[in-house]
């Protein structure tokens, strides 16, 4: 079999909006989701501010009831429920409520970690004696595929339900290998995505390795600065992203409204082998990771009309938008318009393959390319490369017909997915 596949839902919970409407028009507009952090201040973090999706005690009512928020504070599992509950919604499908689970469909829904605000409540609490005071909850929470059972359970999914862990990305990955299902006959739907955590216990590590920014703690919406010659840092931040990727003819029987179609992509690892370790990527898997990309997808470089890339706002800017150049083989005013989400929402870990991939999909549905703030001074490494034009400040309303979404994650591990307008 090979089957097409589209996007029929979306669902996002990122710093600067919570659902598709509130996001869709800060993205359009440039809005920051980036705020001072109180806790990280009380902590002495070198850097205190942070990318915190803001989820209400009312909003979490509508996903999970009261009993079910007893004792519950694993915050990436309730951003992946909304977000994933919210694209099954989104793309008009009801919830199996019956003995029989849906067996049509599933969930790929990666996280990094789970529940470690939990393991600190229950440490706190108990000694190594009181161990079975826990609590029943603990293992839901603090299971690495906790939010893919979260939300098989509620949405009586019958088809494959697990949760995959890349790093960075975790989410591009989720997408292709929902695809990869759907595209064999194994599924009809899978509801794919990623969630991250978010608190301190998450980001201290990155703040211990100097690799978060701590110049903008008095202007935090400045904070975040892909691509620009004064990034001095990553904003930790978190969030989740999903997808509904459906069989095309299934997708078109029920009268599904279509986002966009997954052409293809690719995965793979620089083996931290060459320049490549574990926080920096190896140049030729990059290359490679894109140019299969293009292989797997049936297109060639010059059909890619604008990408979303990794973009960090660290020092490895410069050399992902060499990696592109040289993949693609294209350069100066040639090269495609680029953007990096990050600029308004800091680097969502785990969360961020799919979050920056919803807005990805959003520009080809609606045909505009958000703008990249806080980028008004282009890296010279960069500029030296493509020309400033391509990475635009301000929004531009344009129809675009194919984008590329890549993240390149902690481990040296890759994934390149190819959306396309469908018509």
């Amino acid at each position: 079999m090979n089957r097409r596949v589209v996007i029929t839902g979306l669902g996002i919970v990122a710093p600067n909006g919570v659902g598709l409407d509130v996001f869709l028009d800060a993205i359009k507009k440039g809005v920051s989701g980036i705020k001072h952090d109180a806790e990280l201040e009380r902590l002495q973090f070198s850097c205190q501010i942070s990318g915190t999706p803001e989820v209400s005690r009312a909003l979490s009512l509508q996903y999970f009831t009261e009993l079910e928020l007893r004792n519950f504070n694993a915050a990436g599992i309730l951003y992946g429920v909304i977000a994933g509950v919210d694209a099954w919604n989104d793309a008009d499908l009801t919830i199996a409520m019956n003995a029989e689970p849906d067996w049509d469909s599933g969930t790929i829904f990666g996280t990094g970690t789970s529940g470690i605000e939990k393991f600190r409540e229950s440490i706190y609490k108990i000694d190594d004696f009181q161990t079975r005071r826990l609590g029943s909850t603990a293992v839901a929470q603090t299971m690495n595929s906790g939010v893919s059972a979260y939300l098989g359970g509620k949405l009586g999914l019958g088809n494959q339900v697990s949760s995959n862990s890349s790093a960075c990305t975790t989410g591009t990955e989720a997408i292709l290998m929902g695809f990869e299902r759907i595209k064999s006959g194994q599924a009809k739907r899978i509801l794919a995505g990623s969630t991250s955590d978010s608190g301190p216990y998450i980001w201290g590590g990155f703040d211990a390795m100097k690799v978060c920014t701590f110049r903008h703690n008095e202007t935090p919406e400045q904070g975040s600065r892909p691509m620009s010659a004064t990034a001095s840092g990553f904003v930790p931040g978190s969030g989740a992203g999903a997808f509904v990727l459906e069989d095309l003819e299934t997708a078109l029987e029920r009268g599904a409204r279509i986002y966009a179609e997954v052409l293809g992509g690719n995965i793979n690892s620089g083996g931290q082998r060459g320049s490549g370790t574990m926080t920096a990527p190896n140049p030729v898997a990059v290359k490679r990771c894109i140019s299969d990309a293009l292989t797997n997808a049936r297109i060639s470089a010059n059909d890619i009309e604008a990408i979303n890339g990794h973009l960090t706002a660290t020092s490895k800017d410069s050399l992902e938008i060499q990696n592109w150049s040289e993949a693609l083989n294209r350069k100066g005013i040639d090269f495609p318009y680029i953007n990096s989400l990050k600029s308004m929402v800091g680097h969502c870990l785990t969360g961020s393959g799919s979050v920056e991939s919803v807005a990805t999909v959003l520009q080809l549905h609606h045909g505009f390319i958000f703008p990249n703030i806080n980028c008004d001074d282009v890296n010279v490494d960069i500029s030296n490369i493509i020309d400033v034009s391509r990475i635009p400040q301000k929004l531009i309303e344009k129809e675009i017909n194919i984008i590329a979404k890549a993240s390149f994650g902690f481990g040296d591990v890759n994934a390149c997915v190819i959306f396309k307008k469908y018509k």
